[in-house]
């Protein structure tokens, strides 16, 4: 068995998600866009907006500055990807809807527990009547539908016409057509996707975990056997009787990491750099860290989103981003765009042990310029706050 140093697998992890090519020096522009989706597979959506909405980030990170709006023109109206629940809440490439189908049809599958169910009992004629209400006005808001009883069983007080949308969404009979200040707009699939998509048949359970697990393999390039399901969110129980399938068909190799105790793969086309020449700030929703524990096996990086932190609790701050120089993560930074004041707040900087700060300070200085232009700040303030605050 091939043994890797750990050196190596983080090099291999990040040439995998596109940190071995350097960012454009012209324009960005929807070749750009395409050649970041070819490695991360994903792009996780969240709501969060401190810095900027969790789906630019990872562009940002790959690319520099480029045009938020002509990548939501891009993401939503170019019939090139499409939004569905991948990793999370993501948009995928429209290639990847066969190897969902599955989980739309599990969804319509959900026994008498499901948390639907209430609903339906309560009012068992009203699914019908929102996928009728989509089909006839779509495409349409959570707002156009009336708003019901507000449920209180644990799921975020959601009304009903919530509830119907969400349910109809996740089992493919309605699809997200865009978005509009973030909010979801759903139609029905027919005016959201091209005749040939939706003629496409989807494949069986079987078929479809283990495309998606060759996919979450590749853009990992080095994973164990509990990193590559995560990747769209796939019962590791379940993979791990599915990845043996895939050494047998080449897809995969079996490898050894020192310390990784986990059945560990390499996928086929995953390249080792000679060297990462890099700099980028992550989102908590970027794949290089969205698993917190592969982040301290790559870089022994400890890492936890604080959002949902009591202040008194957070160690760095609010809104952190890890800050890769070259091939480690050198340094963390509590960051919020001040719009009003046209203002990037650095409200707190920390570095890592044994972390030159000198240089990881004049880097991250670099990367904080970089990212107030893009967000068209008009300035970097920093606040005295954490080791690495004094470089800055």
């Amino acid at each position: 068995m091939r043994r890797l140093t750990i050196e190596q697998a983080r090099r291999i992890a990040l040439g995998a998600q596109g940190f071995a090519e350097p960012r454009p020096t012209g324009v960005v522009n929807v070749r750009h866009f395409r050649r970041v989706v070819a490695r991360t597979r994903v792009v996780q959506l969240d709501s969060v907006n401190v810095v900027a909405r969790a789906h630019y980030l990872p562009f940002f990170s790959r690319l520099g500055a480029y045009s938020m709006a002509a990548l939501d023109r891009w993401l939503w109206e170019s019939g090139e990807m499409f939004e569905y629940w991948a990793h999370v809440a993501s948009i995928v490439p429209v290639e990847q809807r066969p190897l969902m189908r599955h989980r739309m049809e599990r969804v319509r599958r959900w026994g008498p527990n499901d948390p639907f169910e209430q609903m339906r009992l309560a009012r068992p004629t009203y699914l019908d009547e929102v996928l009728e209400l989509v089909r006839e006005r779509g495409p349409v808001r959570i707002g156009d539908l009336e708003s019901g009883v507000r449920r209180d069983d644990g799921w975020w007080r959601w009304s009903d016409g919530r509830m119907a949308l969400e349910y109809l969404f996740l089992g493919g009979q309605i699809a997200v057509a865009g978005r509009s200040n973030f909010m979801r707009l759903y139609d029905v699939p027919e005016r959201v996707f091209d005749a040939d998509v939706l003629a496409t048949p989807g494949l069986d359970e079987h078929d479809a975990q283990l495309e998606l697990l060759a996919l979450g393999a590749q853009a990992l390039g080095v994973g164990t056997d509990s990193d590559i399901p995560d990747y769209y969110r796939i019962k590791v129980t379940q993979a791990r009787l599915l990845l043996p399938e895939l050494v047998a068909r080449g897809d995969l190799e079996r490898v050894e990491v020192p310390g990784w105790r986990e059945a560990t793969f390499l996928h086929r086309d995953a390249v080792l750099p000679r060297r990462i020449e890099a700099q980028a700030l992550f989102t908590p929703f970027d794949p290089v860290v969205w698993r917190r524990e592969r982040a301290v096996r790559l870089f022994g990086f400890e890492y936890k989103i604080s959002i949902y932190t009591p202040k008194a609790q957070r160690a760095h701050g609010y809104y952190v981003l890890p800050f890769l120089h070259n091939d480690r993560l050198v340094a963390r930074v509590d960051l919020k765009a001040d719009r009003q004041a046209k203002q990037l707040l650095v409200r707190g900087a920390f570095a890592e042990a044994d972390v030159d700060r000198a240089s990881a300070g004049a880097a991250l200085l670099d990367e904080l310029e970089t990212m107030a232009g893009w967000l068209g700040l008009d300035e970097v303030v920093i606040e005295p706050n954490g080791d690495l605050a004094p470089y800055l």
